[in-house]
């Protein structure tokens, strides 16, 4: 099943997206909530972590890793360890950034998992990490028997693609925590600062749903391993 755009074509719309969301999380979280440090005694720069690597190491990087697939006009082989990387480094700086939030809750004595989003975030960090591991051993190395890897693709694929769904409707509910908590403490509701988290919001979803419609669009090149098979 594919959408009959080309993959390189339309992939060029997420990328834009993904580099508008870069820069105005930046932008909201050093130019507007004072900037990023791992050690200070303002905590809340030790939270500004969470949010940039959330959204430019998981769910941006995460969502290039998906796109690899049908985006890029390479063999199969290169574009698998494309695909492989981008979401080993997703991964890693995801775990990262979860950390930094339990790191600004514990120095800043607040309760840590009390919430929807937290527990998504950890489910999610979980499954996209057993993800990645079975993807490893059974598409790259040793690799699975040719059957085993025909009757796991639909399956990686569709759990790839639930975990990442999952990941950007958290980050839509990280981004209303965090504002609905700024608010509480006085940030003006329509103010510049609102209104930037609310794009940078919108954007995100944007870019996830982006992501997605490209697993079904037309890739550069049909082979037995691509995102088609689903």
């Amino acid at each position: 099943m594919g959408i009959e755009v080309k993959s390189w074509e339309l992939a060029f719309v997420p990328h834009a997206l993904a580099s508008a969301g870069a820069v105005m999380m930046l932008v909201w979280c050093i130019y507007l909530r004072g900037g990023l440090a791992w050690e200070s005694s303002n905590k809340s720069l030790i939270f500004n972590i969470h949010p940039v690597l959330m959204l430019i190491g998981f769910i941006i990087l995460g969502g290039e890793a998906i796109m690899s697939y049908k985006s890029l006009p390479l063999r199969k082989e290169v574009k698998k360890v494309v695909h492989l990387v981008l979401h080993a480094i997703a991964l890693i700086l995801g775990i990262i950034g979860i950390y930094a939030a339990f790191k600004y809750h514990n120095e800043s004595s607040i309760a840590n998992l009390y919430s929807l989003h937290s527990w998504l975030g950890i489910g999610i960090i979980v499954l996209y990490g057993i993800q990645w591991i079975y993807g490893f051993v059974v598409f790259f190395y040793p690799g699975g028997a040719a059957g085993l890897r025909r009757e796991s693709l639909p399956w990686h694929v569709v759990v790839g693609l639930f975990v990442y769904i999952l990941a950007v409707a958290n980050a839509a509910i990280g981004f209303l925590e965090k504002l609905t908590f700024l608010e509480s403490s006085g940030l003006a509701k329509y103010g510049a600062e609102a209104y930037l988290v609310n794009f940078t919001a919108i954007v995100t979803i944007l870019y996830g749903a982006l992501v997605i419609i490209t697993v079904f669009s037309k890739a550069p090149q049909d082979d037995g391993f691509s995102y088609s098979a689903i």
